[in-house]
């Protein structure tokens, strides 16, 4: 027998599987999950979804069953622009946007067309652990930036862009409702942040795909409003639209935007011509944005249950973050490896990510990430209570 483990490539040999596990929970029974950040179904716009695609499959079958080119259908590319210009008050040229597969898409994207081994990538400290993987398949040298509370420290990253001998090549950053710390970046630091990186000309990838979910409605200036010459914006539609249709963006400088569409010709060619065009369709009937108001309620209440019954089981346990939007709480359990837990809490039916993996130079196992966007109020409490039980019952040989 060969044996291909050994036949293979060095990144799929030392890489790990960070969102296998999440994802495997995505339709799991008999659990109460705070794994993945999974919008829930009942907001799935099934009926008007119906109607749109009947409508396509009947008028514009050569477009909608079709490929696509692989910077985004025409007119999909333009309604995502003029939706964007709305709400961002910045209006990209034709060609500073491109359709992706979703987020990670655009990640591993940016990260081929930018990247050289040994670059060095910034990433917030923690992050969304498919950008660290992500940009890690490339084999860059990553640095974390701390976060505090009111998002990226941005004195820290002068500091370190201030004694780096080779300027990084970029910083990625998730400024709104960050997964998985649920922090924000404040309004101050927008500025600040965009005008350090253009000083040392280091590339802004910022990750807006929890801009939408403020729950009171409102955002602060994208940072690809502030300056969208050093900046560039991916976003995804999997958490307000629905995931199965794998639709983002990416919009930036128009000669790298450029080079992303080149590489997409080597992954996937092209997002779905069928997503796309009802994705169009549901925007420029003003759809989503009747939309938005509903899902930002739903998550609102469950947000606010999860911090009720942190409240109420993890007072002398830990500390957590309060979001003001997105999907994520972040909870800190001094001296507990929350890896260890994890099995633990499986024995009491209850499922989170451990906060190892958010980490990309410094890891830290004291935290653990609760994800409220599908799971019901009435089992949020169940699930906390659970979750203490489990802390509470670990063995000495969990703590450090």
């Amino acid at each position: 027998m060969v044996d291909w483990t050994r036949r293979m490539a060095r990144r799929a040999r030392d890489g790990g599987d960070p969102l296998g596990g999440i994802l495997a929970l995505a339709n799991a029974e008999g659990v109460l999950n705070f794994s993945g950040g999974f919008p829930d179904p009942s907001l799935f716009p099934t009926g008007e979804l119906g109607d749109i695609t009947r409508r396509l499959l009947d008028d514009d079958p050569g477009v909608a069953l079709q490929y696509a080119p692989s910077n985004g259908i025409e007119s999909a590319r333009h309604a995502m622009i003029d939706w964007l210009s709305d709400e961002q008050g910045h209006r990209a040229a034709d060609d500073e946007l491109m359709i992706t597969s979703g987020g990670i898409d655009a990640v591993t994207l940016i990260a081929r067309t930018m990247l050289d081994p040994g670059d060095v990538v910034l990433v917030e400290e923690p992050t969304y652990l498919g950008a660290v993987s992500g940009f890690a398949a490339h084999d860059p040298v990553l640095r974390g930036v701390e976060l505090d509370e009111d998002g990226l420290d941005v004195g820290a990253l002068g500091e370190l862009l201030a004694a780096a001998p080779v300027p990084p090549k970029l910083l990625y950053t998730i400024p709104d409702h960050q997964n998985p710390s649920g922090r924000s970046l404040s309004e101050v630091r927008r500025s600040e942040l965009v005008e350090l990186c253009r000083r040392h000309g280091v590339l802004i990838v910022e990750d807006v795909a929890y801009r939408h979910l403020g729950f009171d409605g409102t955002a602060s200036p994208s940072l690809w409003s502030i300056g969208p010459d050093v900046v560039v914006q991916i976003g995804t539609f999997s958490k307000v639209f629905f995931p199965g249709v794998r639709l983002g963006w990416a919009s930036g400088p128009a000669e790298i935007v450029a080079k992303l569409a080149v590489a997409k010709q080597n992954s996937d060619q092209c997002a779905g011509a069928l997503g796309q065009r009802m994705l169009e369709e549901y925007l420029r009937g003003g759809l989503l944005d009747a939309h938005l108001p509903k899902a930002r309620a739903l998550y609102r209440d469950r947000a606010a249950a999860v911090d009720a019954a942190l409240r109420a089981h993890f007072a002398e346990l830990g500390e957590w973050t309060a979001p003001a939007g997105g999907f994520f709480t972040w909870v800190r359990l001094p001296g507990v490896d929350t890896t260890e837990l994890a099995a633990e809490a499986a024995e009491h039916a209850v499922a989170y990510v451990p906060g190892a993996g958010f980490f990309a130079e410094r890891p830290d196992a004291e935290h653990l990430r609760l994800s409220f966007s599908r799971i019901e109020v009435p089992e949020i409490e169940q699930g906390i209570a659970a979750l203490g039980a489990a802390v509470r019952g670990l063995g000495s040989g969990a703590r450090r």
